[in-house]
């Protein structure tokens, strides 16, 4: 996590992308990075097989909190096993 602003929620953000990713084989790179500009941040995630996401999470909508981060890495991961 980059210029999120943010320092007391990111060991809690850390530890939702480490129980996301726990039962997935292969190595996982997941960053978020925030803007000075804006509430938005950009996350993504990089794992085998070429998998490759992106994702905008704006602040304004909730999508900063640990549990909103949690649904849509879920999404996101829906249905990939590896």
């Amino acid at each position: 996590m980059h210029h999120t602003g943010d320092p007391p929620s990111q060991p809690e953000v850390a530890a939702v992308i480490e129980h996301a990713l726990a039962d997935r084989p292969g190595e996982w790179l997941v960053s978020i990075v925030g803007s000075q500009a804006n509430d938005l941040w950009e996350m993504k995630i990089v794992g085998p097989n070429a998998f490759e996401r992106s994702y905008t999470l704006e602040g304004s909508v909730g999508e900063h909190r640990p549990e909103m981060i949690r649904v849509i890495l879920g999404r996101m991961l829906q249905g990939r096993k590896d």
